[in-house]
């Protein structure tokens, strides 16, 4: 990595390299304002109100407020180990247990992660496009808004900034306006919208569990995702950088609009944001929903071309460049819509929990016990072939193991305790594995070679 491509640097992105010292330039508010365009998806409004028009609004509000402790404490460590080593989660794992090739695997899950949210959300706005224009056929909808992501994600992330950039200001205009409107349309619920409880739910219990469980499934997702970004963080900014990172993108997805879907969901009696936002704002309802399904959708191709270009790149040697994998993505998650993959969404959510959490537990717990308190290992994150493994069994096996228990577990071979927290099960089980498997290997996997052009800033240990 010679000087001589730096100004290009931030063209190219870093995708396959760790982000070079003196490129980490961002400051924590910026770093914290981009990492907010996973918060503004409508797909929290749909969390929220399908959790409380089911579970009732009382268990949506706890389970939103576990959301945001855990998934801000796991996104806050992510977020600090990111910054200090100048790598998103998918380099991180190279060094941080994985290996080489073991890596890939979990980058591979990462994308497949993607794709189904793209599905989920793309069929958000096909039902407040077809609400609004019954004529058209869910299909003709479909195949349109399927096919735009793909040229939007033709020219990279320049073009993804400037549309994140412009369509913030819109996105608050339009929820502002949802919101006022609703506090003027009748609610068919009569009481306080915190008190509805559906027939035969209480307080507590499997209830909250199931609406802990549902959560799970994105937690994971939101805690790895600030690491895309929080590789750029100027190194002074750690401290304050790692937690706000960590946690406001949380506060606002799980909190603000999570809370906003309880809100709507109770009053209006519908869990499809798809509907109530067009109930609500007729036209400017359905340019609302294509504007934040497209703000989101973009982003989710953006980084399951990624994902999975990494992972074919490593097993398959098959590098048919990141367009490719753009049009493949774009192609699966108009699939998926077609077989109306919503239906499943609580399913589906759980599987994910179950693997981006343990996987996140790994990370965390390479770091902080393995590396720090243990010194097992380097103490710092190491990402090229050459000095790798192509396996380490420490987050292998750990992963492996964890997320089988954990399936199983989710699918309620285990009891209906383990069935909804199935995912926090995983993570923790992840975390312990980590560590004996740590001990017992002694660290011999972490690194084939030792380099010598590692900055002493950038160890963790």
């Amino acid at each position: 990595m010679g000087d001589h491509h730096a100004p290009e640097a931030t063209s190219n992105d870093y995708t396959l390299v760790k982000v070079p010292r003196e490129q980490r330039t961002m400051g924590w508010l910026s770093i914290t304002n981009i990492a907010f365009g996973i918060a503004t998806a409508i797909f929290y409004f749909q969390m929220g109100s399908v959790m409380a028009l089911k579970f009732g609004a009382i268990n949506a509000i706890i389970s939103s407020i576990y959301a945001i402790i855990v998934a801000g404490i796991l996104g806050t460590f992510i977020s600090y180990l990111s910054a200090k080593s100048g790598m998103n989660v998918n380099f991180l794992s190279r060094g941080g247990g994985f290996g080489y090739v073991g890596a890939s695997l979990t980058s591979f899950i990462y994308a497949t992660n993607f794709i189904m949210y793209c599905a989920f959300e793309g069929l958000i706005l096909v039902y407040a496009v077809h609400t609004f224009f019954p004529v058209i056929p869910k299909w003709v909808i479909i195949l349109f808004f399927g096919t735009v992501v793909i040229p939007l994600n033709w020219f990279g992330i320049k073009q993804l900034d400037k549309l994140q950039k412009w369509s913030l200001p819109i996105f608050f205009i339009f929820l502002i306006a949802a919101i006022v409107v609703s506090i003027y349309t009748p609610s068919v619920y009569k009481g306080s919208f915190w008190t509805y409880m559906p027939d035969g739910v209480q307080v507590g219990g499997e209830a909250l569990l199931l609406c802990i469980g549902m959560h799970h499934g994105i937690m994971g997702l939101t805690a790895l995702l600030a690491s895309d970004y929080t590789r750029f963080l100027k190194p002074k900014d750690i401290k304050v950088g790692a937690v706000a990172i960590g946690f406001i993108p949380q506060i606002f997805c799980f909190g603000v609009m999570g809370g906003l879907g309880i809100w709507f969901g109770v009053r209006l009696d519908e869990s499809n944001p798809g509907v109530y936002i067009v109930l609500l704002l007729g036209i400017g309802g359905a340019l609302f929903t294509i504007l934040t399904q497209l703000r989101i959708n973009v982003t989710n191709i953006y980084s399951s071309s990624l994902s999975l270009a990494s992972f074919f790149e490593n097993i398959f040697k098959f590098t048919p460049g990141r367009r490719f994998w753009v049009v493949v993505s774009g192609v699966t998650a108009m699939v998926l819509m077609f077989g109306d993959i919503v239906n499943h969404l609580d399913t589906a959510m759980t599987f994910q929990g179950v693997f981006l959490l343990a996987w996140a537990a790994i990370l965390v717990s390479d770091a902080m016990i393995v590396k720090r308190l243990l010194k097992i290992g380097p103490g710092y994150y190491e990402s090229r072939q050459e000095y790798l493994y192509k396996w380490n069994p420490v987050g292998v096996v750990a992963l492996f193991i964890s997320s089988l228990l954990g399936t199983i577990a989710a699918l309620g071979f285990m009891g209906n305790f383990l069935q909804s927290t199935a995912a926090f099960f995983a993570a923790v089980l992840a975390a312990i594995l980590t560590v004996i498997i740590a001990m017992v290997t002694k660290g011999k996997y972490y690194n084939k070679s030792l380099p010598n052009d590692v900055h002493k800033d950038d160890y963790i240990v």
